[in-house]
């Protein structure tokens, strides 16, 4: 009987297996840190939290032994046996609702892996500061005017905030235009007459600003420019993954085709997004998209966080059919996406400069396959990696060969520089300075490319040959005026030039090459009845500058506009007769595989600025190297000349598109440290190469910009048929690396920038 009740409290106070087995088992969260630790780390979901933990959300989790409190997200969540070592939990919730899809987080995993950078550092990047600062810091947002009937007369200080309103402002910037305060502000949110810019619509707006592009749509599209829609209407109804690209001569309408393609998305119910380079998101581009379309996004780095946070909330909500954006709009959370456009793909401002070191172009292949869109890349100078993938049918190549309309290029006149009767005392040869006055004559407006800032590229002494020179970079000062400054483009450092040599002490130091700034008063000296602008990034720092430059120009209130290589990019003015191009070869001879395939396409690019009106126009390319393929192809107008001739080089030497570079770069204020760890790079890189002659390890050596904001770099580069391998090794090689305190160093894959 005792053993009989024994066995029966045994079997009541023992756990019964099925529970023990469900100790054993909880809800995991998989976390990634913004920085610090790289690898993804897992968190026990405690019951409480369980509802609300899901990829996408940003979590509070301990960390380290002090278990300091930390953000991180939550890139997957699963329930299942627990490890054996105990897990701490989850603190809390961050986000009320998910800020990155399923995709998403699919995205940046492959983008880390693509570009070897931290899973984290690319979460970061796709989410804007605004969106992902709104919960942690409050962001002030633009109030605008809804126009709602307001149910009884508004006192005298509401109607001033009202009549402040009309613009999106901030409540405090509401206040100071008003005078009144913030308290009357936030009554007139109470009662539903102010809300919050994004949310107010605001059709016909930009069509009231600029009526004269809202019949803008032709009759008919040329033959080119039908079958090349027609193109992108098929991939479309057929919901594949095409990429398409439009190869067409400047000026021969591939922004019609972009128009009447997104016209077609939105026929669909589905979203568009427009990747251009940061420079070409003028009004001009931009109300061409609202004159169509009526509530356009427009994403790019001048916008407050706020006003990003409003337009990410826009998106997201399906809200906004096109989003037209410089390289990150690519990640906006477009929920019905039906296609992605890249103007001026081959532009080297779509691939990032710090990490993570994406190009928006694979971004965009990746998601447009993803979600089974076509992808349209345009331009009249494509990538050479471009036009490879064409020439070997993995991409369809659509040609515009001819300008609408019929309009003819322009003839282009190459000024040979090594001739003496085309020098002259200044930067403008007698050739171009006779086109100039041939354009002012007929009525015409003139632009002229120079791709140097300042006013003299480097001050020497005439009796020493003393250089004057950054303290902190490898690189000469450029002379600036007025206040005779040398700045350094390199860090910006400022300093006084002194009037004799610090060296030698020799009287008088001479101003050696031109920048924008002299050729702007040389051009004011020599054609005094002309109006002459400056566009470059000294004049152009103040917020609307660059619009309201080229509204001007547009105006006819400027003849003459000098510039960088900002005045190249997609900018369609009519009355524009004569285009030179001050000195062809300013980035021919850089340390860099692509200078001339740089050369070719700025030099055709600002060609096309020429003869899009009835005048017709001429372009005068001034130039050392007439000779030079990129030169010659540029001057007659014929791209695939330059593609021909090299491409067959590109491959010999297993560059891109041949091939697959990965370059690091050591920075250390140090310049033996630099060279050590560089040297110990390269010796565990050979060392993992063994056994592997197809790959290459160049270096390790000074970089071209040897120092850099008091930092010396050495670079080194490793060469190979297959971007996949090359990513392997380098892997393999750093594995478990640990870096010296006073050293930096980078992963760049694909680089862009070789300097």
């Amino acid at each position: 009987m005792s053993q009989q009740h024994t066995s029966q409290r045994e079997l009541f106070e023992s756990r019964p297996q099925w529970d023990e087995d469900d100790a054993r088992r909880g809800t995991i969260a998989t976390v990634v840190l913004p920085e610090g630790v790289e690898k993804p780390l897992d968190y026990l979901v405690p019951e409480s939290l369980a509802a609300e933990v899901e990829p996408g959300r940003r979590v509070r989790v301990p960390l380290g032994r002090a278990n300091r409190e930390t953000l991180a997200y939550c890139v997957a969540v699963r329930h299942g046996d627990l490890p054996q070592a105990p897990l701490k939990s989850v603190v809390g919730v961050e986000d009320a609702k998910p800020l990155l899809s399923a995709r998403m987080i699919e995205l940046t995993k492959w983008m880390a892996d693509r570009w070897m950078a931290r899973w984290g550092e690319v979460l970061e990047a796709v989410l804007p500061a605004g969106v992902r600062l709104r919960n942690r810091v409050r962001l002030s947002p633009l109030l605008m005017a809804t126009g709602v009937e307001p149910p009884r007369k508004p006192t005298p200080a509401q109607a001033k905030v009202l009549a402040a309103a009309t613009e999106p402002k901030t409540a405090d910037q509401l206040a100071a235009a008003s005078g009144a305060s913030r308290a009357v502000v936030q009554r007139l949110v109470k009662l539903g007459l102010l809300a919050e810019a994004g949310a107010v619509e605001r059709p016909g707006r930009a069509k009231a600003e600029r009526p004269a592009i809202v019949h803008d749509r032709p009759a008919e599209l040329s033959p080119a420019q039908a079958s090349s829609l027609a193109s992108i209407k098929d991939a479309m109804a057929a919901k594949r993954h095409e990429t398409i690209v439009l190869f067409g001569v400047t000026g021969s309408g591939k922004t019609e085709v972009y128009l009447q393609a997104v016209e077609e998305t939105v026929s669909y119910g589905r979203q568009a997004i427009v990747l251009v380079p940061e420079i070409s998101l003028t009004p001009q581009t931009c109300d061409r998209f609202r004159a169509r379309f009526g509530t356009v996004a427009v994403l790019h780095s001048h916008l407050t966080a706020a006003e990003r946070h409003a337009q990410w909330r826009e998106i997201a909500s399906g809200r906004v059919n096109v989003v037209v954006g410089a390289r990150s709009a690519i990640f906006a959370p477009t929920p019905r996406l039906g296609l992605i456009v890249i103007d001026e793909e081959h532009e080297s401002s779509f691939k990032q400069a710090t990490a993570p070191r994406y190009h928006a172009r694979d971004v965009a292949e990746w998601i447009a396959k993803a979600e089974g869109v076509p992808l349209v890349l345009g331009s009249a100078t494509p990538a050479l990696e471009t036009f490879a993938r064409c020439l070997s049918g993995e991409w369809t190549m659509c040609r515009l060969a001819d300008r609408v309309g019929g309009g003819q290029l322009p003839a282009v006149i190459t000024v040979d520089l090594r001739e003496r009767g085309s020098r002259s005392r200044g930067a403008v040869s007698p050739r171009l300075a006779a086109g100039i006055r041939w354009a002012l004559d007929a009525g015409g407006q003139v632009m002229l490319l120079l791709n140097r800032r300042g006013f003299a590229t480097h001050v020497q002494c005439r009796a020493c040959g003393h250089t004057a020179r950054c303290d902190q970079c490898d690189l000469a000062l450029t002379l600036h005026q007025p206040g005779n400054r040398g700045i350094c483009h390199g860090c910006g450092l400022v300093a006084r030039l002194p009037a004799d040599c610090p060296d030698c002490h020799a009287p008088g130091l001479v101003h050696s090459g031109t920048g924008t700034q002299r050729l702007e008063e040389q051009v004011r000296a020599s054609f005094p009845d002309a109006a002459v602008a400056r566009m470059d990034t000294d004049t152009m720092r103040t917020r609307g500058s660059h619009e309201r430059t080229l509204d001007a120009f547009r105006n006819r209130q400027i003849d003459i506009l000098v510039g960088t290589q900002m005045i190249a990019k997609g900018l369609d003015f009519p009355s524009v007769m004569l285009v030179g191009v001050v000195n062809a070869d300013a980035a021919l001879h850089l340390a860099d595989f692509r200078a001339a395939e740089r050369t070719c396409q700025l030099v055709t690019q600002v060609a096309g600025r020429s003869g899009r009106g009835p005048l017709g126009g001429r372009v005068v390319v001034q130039t050392s190297t007439p000779d030079h393929p990129a030169i010659r192809a540029a001057a007659t107008h014929d791209y695939e000349a330059f593609v021909r001739s090299e491409l067959p080089a590109r491959e010999a030497l297993l560059y891109p598109p041949y091939g697959s570079i990965v370059r690091m770069v050591v920075r250390s204020i140090d310049e033996r440290a630099a060279s050590d760890w560089a040297g110990h790079l390269v010796e565990r890189l050979r060392r993992a190469a063994e056994g592997m002659p197809e790959i290459r390890v160049l270096g390790p050596a000074p970089a071209p910009i040897a120092r850099l904001r008091d930092r010396f770099r050495w670079h080194l580069q490793l060469h190979g048929p297959d971007g996949t391998s090359l990513r392997a090794l380098v892997a393999r090689a750093t594995a478990g690396l640990k870096t010296p305190d006073n050293v930096a160093w980078i992963i760049d894959v694909d680089p862009v920038d070789m300097l």
